[in-house]
């Protein structure tokens, strides 16, 4: 159970937390698909091959261990590496990316997560803590958060306890007096229990516990859900 007691203040993921990811991240690849068609048009037929593109992207981590977990990074190595396949030029990487980017900031939030996070500020500071490349200010909540850590802007991600360390700092308080709130039970849940926070997972889609680590941890199937427990 959670102790809402110690709670002093809050750490939330992103993707898959306050928004579906992988809706978003289709949606930019069309716009980045369409983009690169009229300005890199080599690039079509390679684009056309089913899972053509994934192949790529999953090399990037190996290829290039140099960039990290900079998903950014890695997206815009691997849109380079098409372009090259393609006998485009590699410089329309950056431009390229940034259409991608830029859609991918284009998110749709669950139904419960702006009244939550309305909910939880009028309580607690909070930070966002991502292992992905969502820009808080992009997508329109950059108000809610004292500050947002990934591993662009921290050199490294979670199951990290850096990364958790670097919200509690920026939150001016101890990690045993945070709770955390992700959808990943090894990234999110296990990982800031390890790190000394208190953890929530929010399992929207009911999964079942499949972590070594035991006993389930509090959870929750919405964040609504998270709301309605917190003691009045």
């Amino acid at each position: 159970m959670i102790d809402f007691f110690k709670i002093k203040a809050i750490s939330l993921d992103l993707d898959d937390t306050l928004w579906p990811v992988w809706p978003t991240i289709g949606r930019a690849e069309e716009a980045l698909a369409a983009w690169l068609a009229q300005k890199a048009p080599g690039t079509v037929p390679l684009c056309a091959i089913p899972g053509y593109q994934r192949q790529i992207r999953e090399a990037m981590p190996a290829l290039r261990p140099d960039l990290g977990n900079d998903l950014s990074a890695l997206r815009r190595e691997a849109i380079r590496v098409l372009l090259e396949k393609a006998g485009e030029d590699p410089s329309l990487a950056e431009p390229a990316f940034e259409v991608f980017f830029e859609a991918r900031q284009k998110v749709i939030f669950f139904e419960d997560t702006l009244s939550t996070l309305n909910f939880l500020k009028s309580k607690y500071p909070m930070v966002a803590l991502s292992n992905g490349n969502a820009d808080i200010e992009k997508v329109g909540l950059k108000d809610y958060f004292v500050a947002a850590f990934n591993p662009i802007n921290l050199g490294v991600g979670k199951p990290d306890p850096k990364m958790f360390h670097a919200g509690a700092n920026a939150l001016g308080v101890k990690p045993e007096h945070i709770l955390h709130i992700g959808d990943d039970p090894h990234l999110d849940v296990v990982a800031a229990q390890n790190a000394g926070l208190q953890a929530v997972w929010l399992n929207r889609e009911e999964k079942l516990w499949s972590h070594e680590v035991h006993p389930t941890p509090y959870t929750i199937s919405s964040l609504k859900r998270l709301c309605d427990a917190w003691p009045r």
